[in-house]
């Protein structure tokens, strides 16, 4: 009987030197499940690498790690992430963007009017469905989860290009705030894109994973999410490895875009004061909202910037120029600095404490009883920003995962988890609240 039990020891003793070895020197398999973040304005896929337990977000050809969740139409082809942006300001009416604000929402036509009028494309009422209007070289309408299907799809490429793998199967975020048609018509998108959802999970939660708060003793979690368009606060009681959404709140109407626009408009009067018109070409204004954007990341880093950009203004100088000829260009240069740019937009930074008080209000919790502030989200990188929030708790708000990849990091954890990959790592369970409701602000 010894003997019997001594041989079964030196076995699985053998199968545990196979797998330390096997470990050590073989290469690890590569994962077969990827973590979709499907955003409102820009969108990212992650794995779980076996082996070394670490989240590889995937980047495209030339390093980006997210693309914009945007879909362009043309005669011959349907573009999707930066391709279509670029397409944006000279294609305006084919390309969609913010599906996500559309998808599987059933509503009613006056806000379906109030909704769409804020776009430069063709939103239309299918018996309560949104959908938009294409007009290439035909005239035909698509839904919110086709535009999905579209990003979804080069992601999965992105992933299968970069691990040399087919991927069929994926684990999905979702706003906590979404209902059960609105994930459903999610997890449609991705099987339009053909993946298969193992699973799908609550923003918040995943962005709780990717800090690591899964694994370790806090109760009360604070997630401030404000990305391109929308501002998304969420309360997580958390016990054990199980989240709890306890209280949500939130404008939809807030967010980066929002904050360049400010300074958009800044520019645009300081052209209209030097050269006596605005900008009125597309080529112009896309190249004037380009370096917008690049000047308002760079006060993230920098105290000021200097924008440059030529521009071909309409003014009387040039009307007179001979017929045919190309009109000289213009160069506009202007100093930005921080100070300026918070100032623009001090009222908007403002407005993102309102749906905080909210969540606490309602969730009967004090600014102390806040355990962990998580910060998730591009825009939460401006300096004002993350001042605000720390005068607010007293404390500053935790900046340890990369705010435009927490989501998708969490999901890619658990993507890991759903494939079986090594090292084993702890779950988050979702436990569902039937009664909660989103308080939006505008």
């Amino acid at each position: 009987m010894s003997g019997e039990i001594s041989m079964i020891g030196s076995v699985i003793l053998a199968l545990f030197l196979a797998g330390y070895l096997g470990q050590q020197y073989l290469p690890p398999p590569k994962p077969k499940v990827i973590g979709l973040d499907l955003g409102t304005t820009f969108c990212s896929v992650g794995v779980f690498q076996a082996g070394t337990g670490e989240v590889e977000v995937i980047a495209d050809k030339v390093g980006r790690k997210s693309i914009p969740s945007a879909v362009s139409f043309t005669p011959t082809a349907v573009l999707a992430g930066h391709e279509a942006v670029d397409l944006a300001d000279s294609n305006p009416q084919n390309t969609i963007y913010d599906a996500k604000r559309f998808i599987g929402k059933i509503f009613e036509p006056e806000d379906l009017v109030q909704e769409s009028a804020r776009y430069p494309f063709k939103v239309i009422n299918n018996n309560g469905s949104a959908e938009f209007s294409i007009s290439t070289n035909h005239t035909f309408t698509v839904s919110p989860e086709f535009i999905g299907s579209r990003l979804l799809l080069k992601l999965r490429k992105m992933a299968e290009q970069h691990l040399g793998v087919p991927i069929q199967k994926a684990v999905i975020s979702v706003p906590a705030e979404f209902d059960e048609r609105q994930r459903n018509y999610t997890v449609r998108a991705a099987n339009i894109a053909g993946l298969e959802i193992l699973r799908v999970i609550n923003e918040p939660t995943a962005a709780a994973m990717a800090y690591g708060l899964h694994k370790v003793d806090v109760f009360n979690v604070l997630v401030v999410d404000l990305g391109g368009g929308t501002l998304d606060v969420s309360l997580l009681n958390k016990q054990g490895g199980m989240f709890l959404t306890r209280a949500m709140a939130g404008n939809n109407k807030l967010g980066g875009q929002d904050f360049s626009q400010r300074l958009f408009q800044y520019t645009t009067e300081r052209i209209r004061q030097e050269f006596g018109v605005s900008p009125t070409l597309k080529e112009d204004i896309h190249r004037l909202r380009q370096a917008v954007e690049a000047a308002k990341l760079n006060l993230t880093l920098q105290p000021s910037v200097i924008i440059k950009v030529p521009l071909h203004l309409n003014t009387n100088e040039r009307s007179k120029t001979p017929e045919g000829a190309a009109p000289a260009s213009v160069l506009f240069q202007a100093k930005i600095t921080r100070e300026l740019f918070e100032e623009l937009n001090e009222d908007l930074f403002k407005k993102i404490l309102a749906p905080v008080e909210t969540v606490l209000a309602e969730g009967h919790l004090q600014k102390e009883d806040v355990d962990e502030i998580v910060l998730v989200g591009g825009s939460t990188r401006i300096p004002r920003i993350r001042r605000l929030i720390t005068e607010y708790f007293g404390k500053e708000p935790n900046t340890s995962v990369d705010p435009d990849l927490a989501v998708v990091t969490g999901v890619a954890i658990q993507a890991g988890i759903m494939g079986g990959s090594w090292p084993l790592q702890v779950s988050a369970i979702e436990i569902p609240n039937r009664h909660l409701r989103k308080t939006n602000f505008s």
